[in-house]
């Protein structure tokens, strides 16, 4: 198997799994409870939200976890939305989000009489500071945009975008960094909110976090207990957030290694892929490098996904949240790129672990398939 669908999920690194293993064996105690048990599992949790937050510069109580970056976007928007209503009901979030993000968008429009701005794409793949300004308003309370898009790894200028927010309205800026972690530097100062995930940067599944300033108001969306200061009731799933910090750390650390790896394989595939005839890349080069998306113009995404899968390449077309929808890339369209290209994309999302051989094999795969498919 030939495996190049990093920015869906990334493999469990050997160090969590172990590390996970053996707090779920040993630590199994309610971190709620008194009893000494269980103020031991409570200890590590904190402590690793405490060892997060200086990994991230930031402060422990600033950090809530949860299971997934989907629950942690709702909380951005839905949380922070109903707590603060009262100070205006104007929501900006950009057009090409992740579908969590939108559909708690159009659910706080639809039900509850927010109002929505969708900020576009302009033809780099990137949201304009121009275009927030124009979109922000004296009752808008929230702005969110994320940093690198899932489909074609286009970087934001969130700084830019967020310090105009700032200096020009009351509204706070959340930013979905579930892409960026552990590939690039991230503008966490910038912000008042952001999103992460674990399952991204070879942690476990289930694990998550939001990261949003002390001073934000956030209503719980999951009521019960005293869990996360009353955010987020419900026992604590401790084994999982205990390794959060460890899979964090490992990221960190082995950044720069990582980002030189990649570019160097981003670089090759990019100059390989435009020897080929009816191939368009979509990612302009100053993108993220772990995520490359092109169009075949002779196949569609469907049935060129499914002939590289039976040679045993794992691609994507596009986000995979929305990859059982219609096959057509919302995030093409939005940078204004024909129906064409937009239903023939193709998303290869690459890591440390991908190596040379693995991308000659998918190249040569790639050139039988579109000479098959040409006689037929």
């Amino acid at each position: 198997m030939v495996y190049l669908d990093y920015a869906s999920t990334t493999p469990i690194r050997k160090e969590v799994l172990e590390a996970y293993e053996k707090v779920l064996h040993t630590y199994f105690a309610n971190a709620d409870s008194l009893h000494q048990e269980g103020r031991k599992v409570n200890m590590l949790l904190e402590q690793s939200r405490a060892n997060i937050a200086q990994l991230f510069h930031v402060q422990a109580e600033e950090l809530l976890f949860t299971s997934c970056a989907s629950e942690s976007n709702n909380y951005a928007l839905k949380g922070f939305a109903f707590a603060n209503q009262n100070r205006g009901r104007h929501i900006i979030v950009s057009a090409v989000e992740h579908s969590s993000i939108m559909s708690s968008a159009k659910q706080l429009e639809e039900v509850f009489g927010f109002e929505i701005t969708y900020l576009p794409l302009r033809a780099d793949g990137r949201v304009h500071v121009e275009d927030v300004a124009k979109a922000l308003r004296k009752d808008t309370i929230l702005v969110s945009c994320m940093l690198v898009n899932n489909e074609t790894g286009c970087i934001n200028p969130i700084t830019a975008i967020a310090d105009y927010v700032h200096e020009h309205s009351r509204a706070v800026v959340h930013c979905d960094m579930v892409q960026a972690l552990g590939k690039m530097e991230l503008p966490l100062s910038s912000v008042d909110m952001a999103t992460f995930s674990a399952h991204k940067i070879f942690g476990l599944k289930g694990s998550a976090l939001l990261f949003h300033k002390k001073h934000l108001r956030l209503l719980p969306l999951i009521s019960a207990g005293q869990q996360e200061w009353g955010l987020r009731g419900g026992t604590s799933n401790a084994p999982v957030e205990i390794v959060l910090a460890k899979t964090i750390r490992l990221a960190l650390q082995e950044q720069e290694a990582h980002i030189h790896h990649v570019t160097q394989l981003n670089q090759y595939v990019r100059k390989e892929l435009s020897k080929i005839k009816d191939i368009e890349i979509n990612s302009p080069p100053e993108a993220l490098p772990f995520i490359l998306n092109f169009s075949c113009l002779s196949i569609g995404s469907e049935i060129m996904l499914n002939a590289l899968d039976a040679k045993g390449i794992c691609v994507s077309a596009q986000s995979t949240c929305n990859s059982k929808g219609k096959a057509i890339s919302h995030v093409l369209l939005a940078m204004g790129k024909d129906e064409l290209r937009a239903t023939h994309a193709v998303r290869l999302s690459f890591s440390h672990l991908t190596t040379k051989e693995e991308i000659v094999f998918f190249l040569q795969a790639l050139k039988e398939i579109i000479e098959e498919y040409a006689t037929r």
